[in-house]
């Protein structure tokens, strides 16, 4: 992408969205979802991921701070079913945990 950093977080603030596990289940059966750890900004995380900011992704995946959705995860989202964020940075669609007020 070629979008200034503030722009494009600005993009994906504007694109991120509540959703329910069960909306999202079609796309952890692709494959196709990356957990985000509540600790990390989600929206700097996708900025991340879209602008290939190698270093930051590769920090994040080391420290198991960003991950594909493993079935354990996927399983305790199933049974508590939070509030969850999505961000779209194809082909992953990036989630998080809301935050409980």
């Amino acid at each position: 992408m070629t979008e200034e950093p503030s722009t494009l977080y600005a993009k994906l603030l504007g694109e991120t969205a509540s959703i329910t596990w069960k909306e999202l289940e079609p796309f952890f059966a692709k494959g196709a979802l990356l957990w985000v750890d509540p600790e990390l900004d989600l929206i700097a995380a996708a900025e991340a991921m879209a602008t290939d900011d190698g270093e930051k992704v590769a920090a994040w995946l080391a420290a198991d701070q960003l991950a594909k959705l493993s079935e354990t995860r996927a399983l305790d989202l199933f049974e508590r079913d939070p509030p969850l964020w999505a961000v779209v940075v194809s082909p992953w669609i990036m989630i998080q945990e809301r935050a409980q007020d």
